[in-house]
């Protein structure tokens, strides 16, 4: 069986944590909260917690927290239809390794999240399958997620790798036994990426990383 390369989502295919930070922040200030960026890098982005968590101590019901993620998630769906947020050179990479090696997308967003962020990607064409939030019980760095893409398509972890843009799951992929490759960008460059089979400047740097592996 050939190679299969699992990418992550955000940050390494299309670049909509920006977008998120954004609405969150409009969201919070709303409430007179100000979502800073470290806070959000730290407490989102490292470890995968909820910046609502801001407003944990105001009494909030789960019905009004619930309407605040849907008021957050509108707004996040404006940003990204008002801009094409696909990584540069990503088409490209994909494009040349399609048919070479078989590629899924796991992903620690929900799917109406990921769909939205792929309505205008042309990216999806490229995957053989997507793992979304709903199909697996912990978030990464828990490696809930990379175990569900093994089992449901019956994969060797031997012969996967994964690109990912963040410590918590770069922990997540090796905790499943794989070998993860990372592209760092503005918002996780200086996050602990010890135990990376590489770390990339650029999507564009992919093949020859897999190729270096033997693989492609």
């Amino acid at each position: 069986m050939p190679c299969t390369l699992l990418w992550d989502n955000d940050g390494v295919l299309v670049l909509t944590e920006d977008r998120y930070f954004q609405a969150c922040r409009e969201t919070l200030a709303e409430l007179g909260v100000e979502l800073t960026r470290s806070f959000f890098i730290d407490h989102s982005l490292l470890k995968g917690l909820s910046v609502f968590d801001l407003v944990a101590d105001r009494g909030f019901g789960k019905e009004k927290l619930a309407e605040l993620k849907r008021k957050r998630d509108r707004r996040f769906a404006e940003l990204i239809d008002a801009n094409p947020c696909t990584v540069d050179g990503a088409e490209d990479v994909l494009r040349s390794l399609y048919g070479r090696l078989r590629m899924g997308v796991v992903t620690g967003a929900l799917r109406r999240h990921f769909d939205r962020s792929h309505a205008r990607s042309g990216l999806l064409k490229y995957f053989d399958f997507v793992v979304a939030r709903e199909d697996y019980e912990r978030g990464k760095p828990h490696p809930d997620s990379y175990r569900t893409a093994l089992q449901r398509f019956g994969l060797n972890p031997d012969e996967c790798v994964v690109v990912e843009d963040t410590g918590r799951g770069l922990q997540a992929a090796r905790a499943a036994g794989l070998r993860c490759l990372v592209i760092p960008h503005d918002l996780t460059r200086g996050q602990d990426f010890g135990g990376a089979h590489e770390v990339l400047r650029s999507i564009r740097d992919v093949p020859e990383a897999i190729r270096r592996l033997g693989l492609l």
